[in-house]
């Protein structure tokens, strides 16, 4: 048995020809699709992206307990339990730098073998003392990033084009082989939207001003012209990953694996460009596009395209994984909250569940079924009680020490999570000073101050919340039930008006 599981960075579903898009150009995303299951129903749990990569490492959502942060000594990974369980080598090959940061602990050491390609975002790949001139641009373009692309030379030098050829070379180096498992990570089409210019001139775009690749993260304050552009240079990236991802299916094609290789490709999250006046993601609801995200699984053998209505999330990616290995999720020492997708891939389920939830850490927690999606604020501007529980004491590009918490003495050690034994410090959110104010959670976010409920089949946009209580007292036991069957913290239904 051997898998190969693809993860692409803020792969946006509307961006998508296999989500009814019209003008991107993906043509091996497409030559996937026919080989595989297409889901039209899958969703994100926890977000964004090393919150995103706890749920697909363990099946568990991770937004109810804590917000960014490393592998837990608790927690058991799936590399780890493929190893343990059936010997598989694994191999991780990817140029997402958070993994090599404070915050993204103890995931790479997971795998047998790992690869990890430099120069995305604020890498400090190119080091030199002096700063380098920033260009004229609009946006973020931060010093550091400047001095990165000074390397790229060609289109082989940009990292996630470097990622997918060193994936492809570990497979033909490995030619032959079983019982591996291949984790392959673009960061693109994240931000900064840079790519070779020949793609970008594959779209009409008569933009003629400042360089403009990083939107700033905020209310959306570009012009007309300019949000044209950022969409252009967003789909120019989701064209290059889409061409390396390319290489790698040739290869795929050459080795004939498609008839004993589990294929999956999904994402961490989406992002918005302007849509509800809105640039980016982390502070804002939990709009559909950040949320609903993409989701292709090729089964050993399958020759046809088929489509899936079944509700699904990336916590269901391991026992997924697990089940084609022939591992019981029995085995794992820690509650799952993912299903296997086996029984809807080969035709003997229409779901493995009635409703999902999502959302990031200490904002709105939300709940879909499908039909409707329902975000349920804090119900107060303190966004208290919240606690963050950890015993890997780092976040984004931090550590939990002198400079990040205000007083040690509110810090708490204990059995405090219900489906483990073992010790984790508590955190009240307000004693935590946040590098970056994505994180902070100490009060109730300003874009988030209201419960929304919408109508997701007449109104997929979320243009037109609905005022119906009974309609809302239904999505709001539904959640209630959600957040106990995923092991909230008690504390969640009080900060969020349920208990």
């Amino acid at each position: 048995m051997k898998t190969i599981f693809i993860l692409t960075d803020t792969l946006c579903r509307r961006y998508l020809s296999l989500y009814g898009n019209d003008w991107t150009i993906t043509p091996n995303l497409e030559r996937l699709a026919k080989k595989s299951s297409v889901f039209d129903q899958h969703w994100c749990g926890s977000a964004p992206c090393i919150p995103a990569r706890h749920d697909l490492m363990t099946g568990r959502l991770n937004f109810l307990e804590r917000n960014w942060g490393g592998a837990e000594p608790f927690d058991e990974i799936l590399p780890t339990i493929l190893r343990q369980q059936k010997g598989t080598y694994s191999h991780m090959s990817t140029d997402h730098m958070f993994y090599a940061d404070k915050g993204g602990e103890n995931y790479l050491p997971g795998f047998n073998s790992w690869e990890l390609i430099r120069g995305q975002e604020h890498d400090p790949l190119v080091s030199t003392v002096k700063p380098v001139a920033i260009p004229v641009h609009h946006g973020v373009m931060p010093q550091q990033y400047v001095k990165n692309r000074t390397v790229f030379k060609s289109e082989k030098d940009f990292p996630t084009p470097k990622t997918f050829s060193k994936a492809t070379d570990w497979l033909k180096q490995n030619r032959g082989a079983d019982n591996y498992f291949l984790w392959v990570e673009g960061f693109d089409p994240h931000e900064p939207f840079d790519q070779d210019e020949k793609y970008l001139k594959m779209y009409p775009d008569n933009y003629d001003g400042p360089e403009y690749i990083w939107p700033t993260y905020g209310p959306c304050r570009d012009t007309p012209e300019q949000l044209a552009h950022i969409r252009t240079r967003y789909a120019a990236t989701l064209t290059m990953m889409d061409a390396w991802l390319g290489t790698l299916m040739d290869e795929l094609d050459a080795q004939n694996a498609w008839d004993d290789t589990l294929v999956i490709l999904t994402t961490d999250h989406g992002y918005l460009l302007g849509e509800h006046g809105f640039m980016a993601k982390n502070y804002m609801p939990a709009y559909n596009e950040v949320f609903h995200i993409p989701l292709l699984i090729h089964t050993p053998g399958q020759t046809e395209a088929r489509r899936s209505a079944a509700l699904t999330q990336n916590i269901d990616m391991l026992p997924t994984i697990l089940d084609y290995f022939g591992i019981d999720t029995a085995v794992c020492k820690n509650k799952l909250h993912g299903k296997s997708l086996r029984p809807v891939l080969e035709g003997t389920q229409s779901q493995v569940r009635d409703a999902l939830i999502y959302g990031y850490y200490g904002l709105s927690v939300n709940v879909t079924d499908g039909e409707h999606t329902y975000f349920r604020a804090a119900r107060n501007g303190e966004n208290r009680p919240l606690n963050l529980y950890t015993a890997t004491p780092s976040t984004l590009r931090q550590n939990l020490g002198h400079d990040s918490v205000a007083d040690f003495t509110l810090i708490e050690q204990g059995r405090h999570l219900p489906w483990t034994s073992y010790p984790v410090f508590k955190f009240p959110a307000d004693c935590i000073r946040y590098d970056n104010q994505s994180q902070n959670f100490a009060v109730r976010n300003v874009y988030n101050r209201e419960s929304l409920l919408f109508d997701i089949e007449t109104d997929y946009a979320q243009e037109w919340p609905l005022n119906d209580p009974l309609l809302e007292k239904k999505y709001r036991d539904l959640l209630i039930r959600l957040m106990r069957d995923h092991d909230s913290p008690l504390e969640q239904f009080e900060r969020l008006g349920l208990d």
